[in-house]
């Protein structure tokens, strides 16, 4: 649905995006994860053909974009991270007029602005003007903005910045959605927990370029991919470590009074034994804890910095 090659684009002496390439499939979710000042804002200005690319191309349904180009914008949705509706309009009447804009007309036209207020939660204050909404419902009628004309991919900028925790969890539930209904989506964000939620693959973007890309799990093993499996309970524990360490998948087992610490691969399948193991070995277990490496250790890896840097 779309590829981005060699993307290239310069301000003065600070070249914002340096030769960044990338696809996304029909259906996918592809983020593009990085701080503030990474690059990901120029990036998709580029791909929407508001920014001229000083080197690379973008193609979007096979059809090459440039900043005069119409046929490939017909293919788009794009909300920008700064609100792009009308605050003394209701909801209803920023949906028609935007979906006008489209080419939507009629019936066509009514049905759109009644799904679209239904997959964002505001068919209920549809006759509220924006300025009445609090952020987070200003942000659910902003991507409503971009789905009316039932774009085959859309791009969401830092969609959820500046939200209530209650508001952000129903705009990341209705981009979940999306993908489910074969939209393919780009969404930018700084917050690794949204990149791990929604995407199928995800970028890491610092100082213009892309440092890692893959799924959250290739992206983890860039980062080691180790696991934690912590047993707390009582019993012979050094027995039960030696044991322990002779399992396939175990790395490393320590041991103190209150419990076993074991750094393994891919903690989900090895769990079950490691509890039998421990367990047949006299311990009496209490509790069992999981740790599994963050995007944040990655990103940590591949730049030599903190996400919120």
């Amino acid at each position: 649905m779309l590829v981005v090659d060699h993307l290239v684009r310069r301000f003065g002496d600070l070249t914002a995006v340096d030769d960044v390439s990338f696809r996304i499939a029909p259906g996918e979710t592809y983020g593009l994860l990085g701080p503030n000042g990474a690059g990901k804002t120029t990036t998709i200005s580029m791909i929407a053909g508001l920014l001229k690319a000083d080197a690379g191309s973008i193609t979007i349904a096979g059809r090459p974009m440039a900043a005069d180009a119409v046929e490939p914008k017909r293919h788009l949705g794009l909300v920008p991270q700064d609100l792009a509706i009308y605050p003394e309009l209701t909801a209803t009447e920023n949906l028609r007029f935007f979906g006008k804009l489209q080419g939507l007309r009629g019936e066509a036209l009514d049905h759109r602005v009644r799904e679209v207020l239904e997959v964002i939660g505001l068919a209920d204050r549809a006759k509220d003007r924006a300025k009445e909404y609090s952020g987070g419902m200003k942000r659910r009628l902003n991507i409503g903005v971009g789905l009316l004309h039932q774009p085959e991919l859309l791009i969401l900028d830092e969609p959820t910045v500046g939200v209530d925790p209650q508001s952000r969890n129903s705009i990341l539930e209705s981009v979940e959605a999306l993908s489910g209904e074969g939209m393919a989506v780009l969404y930018t964000t700084h917050y690794m927990e949204e990149a791990e939620r929604l995407c199928d693959r995800i970028a890491i973007i610092d100082s213009g370029r892309l440092q890692a890309e893959g799924t959250r799990d290739e992206l983890i093993q860039l980062a080691g991919g180790t696991d934690t499996i912590r047993l707390g309970g009582a019993g012979d524990l050094p027995a039960a470590a030696e044991k322990l360490r002779t399992r396939p998948g175990v790395e490393r087992v320590d041991a103190d009074r209150s419990a076993l610490t074991l750094t393994v691969r891919d903690a989900p399948t090895l769990v079950a034994d490691v509890v039998a193991t421990a367990t047949e070995a006299g311990v009496r277990l209490s509790d069992v804890e999981i740790t599994r490496p963050t995007l944040e250790s990655v990103f940590l890896h591949v730049t030599g910095k903190t996400l919120r840097n």
